[in-house]
């Protein structure tokens, strides 16, 4: 029996009592999952319980990046990863990349193909990376088919003092976050997936003939569970190899005369910018407080922030006049590695986590999956 006595019989019907499939978080994986698995099974009563106003995480918060991987960020990974799991991770990446795209339409999330670039002020990194482009587009032509995806770029707008070179990836871009989730939202909706915001889940556990979940708005039961929170799976399941990742974001209001075009990324891919609205958009620094940063509280670090406006001042935009409008940060989920976890946790509850801080490439593909297999029990 639910414990809310106001909610009436249809309220409990049509939300709580008769789900085949409940997806827990209404982000990028979690709307994708719904929608799969309802383009699947048409007449499957689908329900998306998210806890925030907006998807909780990351998924509204991101800075847009339709990217696979920066040259340094590919090497960091192979020092810390094999092989075959750093570019297997690549391949999911730029599939998740193309069914974004398939799915919502290069216009309804304003994609648009400008590359990525990344910066090097540092002549002796340069060089190491030059040498082994040939190496990672070999890799890179071996896994997903793309010719000749690195290569040494110049771009007249950096001073050359400061910056010595960069190094793009001809296959990326950039997307409008907020076009992107509604659009997506949008469709789950048009397709007869529900979704409740405000719902708290706090424990999920087996049942006769499904599962249950505890929230804080009453007891839901359904036969499927996919847990597709990221970095706030710890919350519900005692999950060792994912932590919550903290992302420090800034915008600046609108500079006159922006000549900065493209997607930006810089040491390790823990810095990123571009050119949004013709504002400058610029996030990242959890490295300089990783333990600080392992934290699932939305809230600025004086720290992080200060890099952040030091870098936009000293190498983006040097000597031009700005003002910073707003600043936020997000809540991603990263591991021992990058590749996500798709897994069944018991018999009717499977999960979607893991992102490794690329839900917007990877996001979709690991909704499409966790879909598939949650069908198949």
């Amino acid at each position: 029996m639910n414990k809310n006595v106001n909610n009436s019989y249809w309220e409990l019907k049509q939300y709580f009592n008769e789900n085949d499939l409940i997806v827990v978080g209404g982000g990028i994986v979690g709307l994708t999952t719904a929608l799969q698995f309802k383009l699947k099974n048409k007449k499957a009563n689908v329900l998306i319980l998210e806890r925030g106003l907006f998807p909780n995480g990351a998924s509204t918060k991101n800075a847009g990046f339709a990217c696979f991987g920066s040259a340094t960020e590919l090497f960091d990974d192979l020092s810390k990863s094999d092989e075959q799991t750093v570019f297997e991770t690549v391949e999911m990446r730029w599939k998740g990349l193309q069914l974004l795209l398939k799915t919502l339409g290069s216009k309804n999330i304003r994609f648009i193909a400008c590359g990525g670039y990344e910066v090097f002020n540092s002549l002796q990194e340069l060089h190491f990376i030059e040498d082994k482009l040939v190496f990672l587009n070999k890799k890179i032509k071996e896994t997903i088919g793309l010719d000749n995806t690195f290569k040494k770029k110049k771009l007249d707008f950096f001073n050359p003092k400061l910056i010595k070179g960069l190094v793009i990836n001809q296959h990326e871009g950039q997307i409008d976050t907020g076009l992107m989730m509604e659009s997506l939202l949008q469709l789950a909706i048009s397709n007869g997936v529900k979704l409740l915001n405000g719902v708290d889940v706090s424990k999920t556990s087996d049942a006769l003939n499904g599962v249950e979940l505890q929230t804080n708005v009453g007891v839901f039961k359904a036969k499927k569970v996919v847990i597709a929170t990221n970095g706030f799976v710890k919350d519900l399941i005692p999950l060792k190899d994912v932590l919550p990742a903290r992302a420090q974001v800034l915008i600046t209001k609108p500079i006159k005369n922006l000549k900065l075009k493209g997607c930006f990324h810089y040491d390790k891919g823990y810095y990123y910018f571009r050119n949004i609205d013709n504002r400058i958009l610029l996030g990242g620094g959890r490295n300089l407080d990783f333990e600080g940063e392992t934290i699932s509280a939305f809230q600025l670090n004086s720290l992080i922030q200060n890099k952040l406006d030091e870098m936009l001042k000293n190498i983006i935009i040097e000597n031009i006049p700005h003002e910073i409008e707003h600043r936020w940060c997000g809540i991603m989920g990263v591991g021992s590695e990058k590749k996500p976890i798709i897994q069944f946790y018991s018999n009717n509850i499977l999960l979607a986590v893991r992102m490794g801080g690329m839900g917007v490439a990877i996001g979709s593909l690991v909704g499409k999956i966790a879909a598939e297999k949650i069908a198949k029990t």
